[in-house]
């Protein structure tokens, strides 16, 4: 009767065996590291940088214990602390030989010391939250009155362009505060005006105002264009902040959003806050300027005589470049950009969007400039790079503009995110700073797992005296229990914070409450008279509803704590879901899975399943 088919079994040893291997990596810790990543955008680390890196080490005689390249950079793994920060050092002057002009980021790090095996087949630790590995934690504040202000600066050139593209005669188009006022001499004109502009912006409420010769026109964003744009501000400040943390070598930086114009950023693992600052900090523009291909100019700046009026730059691919100093367009009128494909070549390319008047100056641009390139550059900390320099074709208008060829689609991506978000869409200030330690951390992790470790224990202890054998399988299904959490946390690369060890914590509590349903119920059988088959068969049958009933009501709850929640109670909610499902698992087919072995298949007289209690009689009946 109660037998479990082989590919039950199967299943069981091979969700055990999947959950030891990804659960394994985080017990072999972290182990000191360096990190190499570019700190210019248009700068690419590839395997010659890890060549110089092993080279540099080398011939210095630093051992390592790994050195590899990833997504993030060059990494470099090392035995102590001290062999750490003297290959920082030796690093530090090998690609920066100018302290003034760092090329590359050589940042201390942490990485797993699991073995090479382990991070073939995928297996990683979790990450560690600020909480648990000490850093740093900012709150920034969204200045949305200097992104509004700097929204109705754009529109005011672009209604200064669209009345003069329809003919329409005015007396002057101004900023006052958040509105924009635009003067008429006459009625007829000040009509026209309203319904071009109403054809054209339709973003904006107008509103007359004013009689006989000083008429005007009151244009003012509309709530939902003014919410769009407080969205879009956010949206754009975090990925920007996003690209700039990557230089810091934070394995798994947090950027939330917090309100309406407030952005947290928590830096695990960082403990310098003036570098933290001065990344958070920067400002970024594009600009569009023109090459100068005179002949012999190049060959003159490359020997040291820079023509007036030009400065030189190395493109992509470490070819020099003379640009032109004057400014065609900045960045403020660039309005999107998306990586894509030549409807011609089907070649990769990136996509621009100007606004009205940025399509007006660059129509003129392209017009007069055929033939000729084009550099986008972007400049940060007074220094430019340049991202792309390409050839007009042809004259452009209509306010679309893209630039392809000789690029990958990869570097078309980069292309596109370097022009989105080079630049803050509002300024921001910090408004609250907090530095976490790593000696913290460590306290913190030894807290939580002790508080998980006793509470496990206290609960074998009481499980396996009350429902002896019973009850060690309760307990070995709540062990797999935990084993499949850890696992999936792992396989999901989740971050784990304080709440998220309380909530496994939680989990054990919930996860063994229906192994005693489920043992009480076939105890119930018991006192019925039925047969220890029996019992055991009808136990889990009828124990199974009321488990599923309870831990999809739990699990609800758990939805709406991550719907509803943020910060510390996603994290929370996140970890306290996963434990639900994997609860479910462990408590009626792992520890089903371990009874059937024990007592299915054959004939059994009595079950250990401690005292057995029946109506009428005065002494325990043992079962």
């Amino acid at each position: 009767m109660n037998r479990y088919p082989l590919w039950k079994y199967i299943t069981v040893v091979v969700a055990l065996l999947i959950g030891f291997i990804y659960t394994l990596p985080n017990f072999f810790g972290e182990s000191p590291a360096v990190q190499v990543s570019s700190a210019k955008a248009t700068l690419k680390v590839d395997t010659k940088t890890l060549d110089l890196a092993e080279s540099t080490l080398k011939a210095a005689g630093v051992e390592t214990s790994g050195l590899f390249l990833d997504a993030n950079g060059v990494k470099v793994r090392l035995k102590d602390t001290d062999t750490q920060l003297k290959a920082k050092d030796l690093l530090e002057k090998a690609f920066n030989p100018d302290p003034a002009d760092p090329h590359y980021v050589v940042a201390l790090n942490l990485l797993s010391s699991s073995p090479k095996w382990l991070t073939d087949m995928g297996a990683l630790p979790m990450y560690l939250g600020l909480d648990l590995r000490g850093g740093v934690h900012f709150m920034l504040q969204v200045d949305m009155k200097g992104a509004l202000t700097k929204r109705l600066d754009a529109v005011s050139a672009d209604l200064r362009s669209l009345l003069r593209d329809k003919s329409v005669r005015h007396g002057g188009v101004n900023r006052e505060g958040e509105r924009i006022s635009i003067r008429f001499r006459d009625e007829e004109t000040r009509g026209k005006a309203r319904i071009v502009l109403e054809d054209n912006q339709p973003d904006l409420a107008l509103v007359e105002q004013g009689d006989g010769s000083d008429l005007r026109l009151i244009a003012t964003l509309k709530p939902t264009a003014i919410l769009k744009l407080q969205e879009s501000a956010i949206k754009q400040n975090m990925g920007t902040l996003h690209n700039r943390i990557n230089e810091l070598g934070v394995a798994e930086p947090v950027i939330a959003q917090q309100g309406a114009d407030r952005i947290v950023v928590q830096l695990p693992g960082v403990q310098d806050t003036a570098k933290a600052k001065d990344i958070l900090g920067r400002t970024a523009t594009l600009e569009i300027r023109m090459v100068d291909d005179t002949p012999g100019s190049l060959e003159a700046a490359l020997a040291g005589q820079v023509p007036f009026g030009t400065e030189l730059y190395i493109e992509r691919g470490g070819r020099p470049l003379l640009v032109k100093k004057q400014v065609m367009l900045t960045g403020d009128r660039l309005t999107d950009a998306q990586p894509g494909f030549d409807n011609q070549t089907q070649e990769p390319a990136v996509h621009l969007s100007l606004d009205s008047a940025g399509s007006r100056i660059f129509k003129d641009i392209t017009r007069e400039n055929v033939g000729k390139r084009m550099a986008i550059l972007l400049i940060e900390k007074g220094k430019g790079e340049v991202v792309t320099a390409p050839v007009i074709r042809t004259e452009i208008g209509g306010g679309r503009v893209q630039i392809s060829g000789s690029m990958s689609t990869v570097e078309a991506n980069d292309t596109a995110l370097l022009l989105r978000a080079g630049s803050l869409a509002a300024p921001m200030e910090i408004v609250e700073e907090r530095t976490i330690g790593p000696s913290l951390g460590a306290e913190n992790i030894k807290k939580g797992f002790d508080s998980t470790i006793w509470g496990f224990a206290t609960i074998a202890v009481f499980m396996t005296a009350y429902y002896l054998l019973f009850g060690l399988i309760s307990v070995t299904a709540l062990a797999a229990n935990l084993l499949f959490l850890v696992a999936l946390l792992s396989m999901l690369q989740a971050t784990l914070t304080l709440p998220g060890i309380a909530a496994i914590a939680l989990t054990l509590g919930m996860a063994i409450d229906a192994n005693v349903l489920i043992n009480e119920r076939i105890r119930d059988e018991l006192r019925n008279g039925a047969p220890p088959q029996t019992a055991i068969h009808t136990g889990y049958d009828r124990a199974f509803d009321t488990i599923l009933d309870s831990n999809i009501t739990t699990l609800i709850a758990g939805i709406a704590l991550l719907i509803f929640g943020s910060g510390p109670v996603r994290g929370f909610a996140v970890v306290h879901c996963l434990g639900i499902l994997t609860s479910l698992f462990s408590a009626v087919v792992v520890s089903r899975a371990l009874v059937n072995l024990v007592y299915g298949g054959r004939k059994v007289k009595s079950l250990s399943i401690g005292q057995v209690w029946k109506p009428g009689v005065d002494t325990a009946v043992p079962k």
